[in-house]
This record gives C-alpha cells, structure tokens and sequence, in this order.
C-alpha cells in the first residue's frame, strides 16, 4: 500500500524508531528513579538537579509518546508507578545521588548524539538537539554544584607541553613486560572516567543486591558488583603507576536498607542499560590508547562485561521482563502461513 505524503511525514525509519524507543524506555526508568530520589533527598542543591532531570524525562516522554501517535506506532509499556515503591527508606546517600544525576546525565547526552547521527526527519533531529541542549545544562550544573563538594574527585591534571615532539617507537613489548611509557592525556582521562563509571555500577549492584527479591537477580548483582569492583581496581592500578589519583568509591554511600524502592525488573534493565553504555565507552577507549597493556587490560573487562550482558539478558527474558523492541517483518513466518 502506497503511503500519502502526510503519512510519510509521519513516518520513522528503523534508527529513528530505535532512537525514539530506547529513549522512551531509558526516560521512563529514570521517571521513577528520580521520583523515588525526591522523596528521600535533603541537600537543595542535589533536590534541584534530581526536580530538572525528572522534569526532562517526563518531557521526554511526553513528545516521544506523541511522535509515535502520529506515526501509528505502539507506545512502549516501558516502567511506570508499579515499578517503583515511594514509601521505601532512604538506600541511597544525598552524595551518591549527585554522582548517579552526573554518570547519568554523561549516558544521556552520548546517546542523543550517536542518534543524530542517523535521524533523517529534520524535526527529530531538532528534538534531540533540544534533548542535547537541556543535558548539557543539567550537566553543567551538576559540574558546577560537584567543585564545591570534598567528594568529587576531578580528573588529573599533567603539565603543559613545552614543545612537539614525536613518537620514536611503538614499544608494544616493552609495554606488556619491560618498562611502560608515562600514560598520555587521552589514556588518563579514559582510564579515570571508566574507573568511575565502573565503580558507579559496582556500587549500585551492592544496593540492589540489598534489596532484590529475586533470587536470580540477587545472586546477579553481587556478581556484577564483584567483577565491576574488580575491572574499576584494573583501571586504578595502571593510573597508580603513574602516581596519579583514582576516582572516588561510593560503597559507603550504600545504606543497610533491605526494602527495594524498585522493581526487580526496572533494577535488572537499569543494569543492563549500564552494561550496555560501558561497552561502548570501553570500545572507544580502546581506540584512543596506544599502549598494548592498556588495550589489553580492556579486552578483558569487555569480556567480562559482554557475559554479565548475557546473564542479565537471560534473566529478562525468563521472567518475561524484557519489552520486544520493534522488528522487521518476519517474511519466513508470513510464508510458511500462506503454504498452509
């Protein structure tokens, strides 16, 4: 059936219809997150970036819904108030909360800029801009608020060069088992950021590890924290050597609640969403280092991470937790129907 030129101008293509679904899914996650963090939250500062980013979420939500109105396409049941217990106690520090609204608020903005580049609507393309626009104020107040506080740690900072120079030797054995070159400005600042990161999933893993009822997602999470804490400690002995600073630990912002403010279903896909983030972040750390012990190092926390995704992925799907996206037409299905 030919489409009119209205619904063509209503039409989404795949990467648009990707972009816009995963977006819904993430924002309405984050709905109930921050819903639940209001409740509990006391600096105003913090309070104030947790009101801004559920405001953002909900618009999201709201325009996104809109768009797939028009194009006829299903809304995403996504998570909503069952997801998520308003009454619970506090199992999150007002400090860990401020660092959560920044990890958070860095996913969102990378993941509005790798959908623009495959959106062909030009309104989509303004819509994600204005997505970009909002994050980067949220962010920046984030950044701002976080140089005031004693438990932000920034990233290091190494002398200014005084001249150019340039690489007399790739020393890829050297740097496996003889002595390493000093780290360069790139592998620092990817080392430092994925640590943190990396210790935001280990620390979250612990508190869900709390309060899951699930034994399947109990016994996941603990090993997530474990190999999370394990591959953020890779990160922060190659810094070491270096005499560098290592990012801030969270564990101890953990309270000893036992009583879930989520779902298992919301914690399992946050996790998942994480998981997902960290190896896209850890695939172009690897491009931007020149040092074959740090790629290496690498290698090994993707691998880690790509079986924790696959354990996370089978928990979903057995408790029927994991929303189908949408998908092509299964042509071998509609065949195999009409021949009977």
């Amino acid at each position: 059936m030919v489409k009119t030129k209205e619904e063509k101008s209503h039409s989404l293509t795949s990467a648009e219809m990707s972009a816009l679904w995963l977006q819904y899914m993430g924002d309405s996650m984050a709905v109930c997150v921050n819903k639940y963090f209001l409740n509990i939250v006391e600096d105003t500062t913090v309070k104030s970036i947790v009101k801004d980013a559920l405001i953002q979420s909900q618009n999201h939500i709201n325009q996104i819904t809109s768009i797939f109105n028009s194009a006829n396409c299903q809304i995403p049941k996504g998570f909503t108030d069952e997801d998520v217990n308003l009454h619970a106690p506090r199992l999150f520090s007002d400090p860990f909360i401020h660092f959560y609204s920044y990890i958070m608020t860095v996913h969102g903005l990378t993941a509005y800029s790798l959908a623009l580049t495959t959106l062909e609507r030009a309104d989509l393309q303004d819509y994600f801009f204005e997505c970009i626009t909002s994050a980067k104020d949220l962010l920046q107040k984030i950044v701002k608020s976080a140089s005031t506080q004693t438990y932000f740690s920034s990233i290091p900072s190494i002398p200014a060069p005084s001249k150019v120079e340039f690489t007399q030797s790739t020393g890829m054995i050297s740097n496996l088992f003889g002595e390493k070159r000093p780290l360069n400005s790139s592998e620092i600042s990817t080392l430092f950021f994925n640590s943190k990161k990396t210790g935001c999933i280990s620390s979250l893993s612990l508190a869900f590890s709390q309060v899951a009822t699930n034994e399947d997602v109990r016994h996941f999470m603990v090993r997530n924290m474990k190999l999370a804490g394990k591959d953020a400690a890779s990160f922060d002995t190659i810094l070491k050597e270096d005499h560098l600073p290592i990012p801030e630990k969270w564990d101890a912002e953990i309270t000893d609640s036992t009583v879930s403010p989520f779902s298992d279903k919301l914690m399992m896909f946050h996790a998942a969403l994480l998981i997902n983030a960290a190896l896209s972040y850890y695939g172009a750390s690897i491009g931007a280092s020149l040092r074959s012990d740090i790629m290496l190092n690498y290698s090994k926390v993707m691998t880690h991470l790509m079986k924790a995704g696959a354990i996370c992925y089978n928990i979903l799907v057995k408790h029927e937790w994991l929303e189908k996206q949408p998908e092509a037409i299964n042509r071998t299905s509609l065949s195999q129907k009409t021949e009977n």
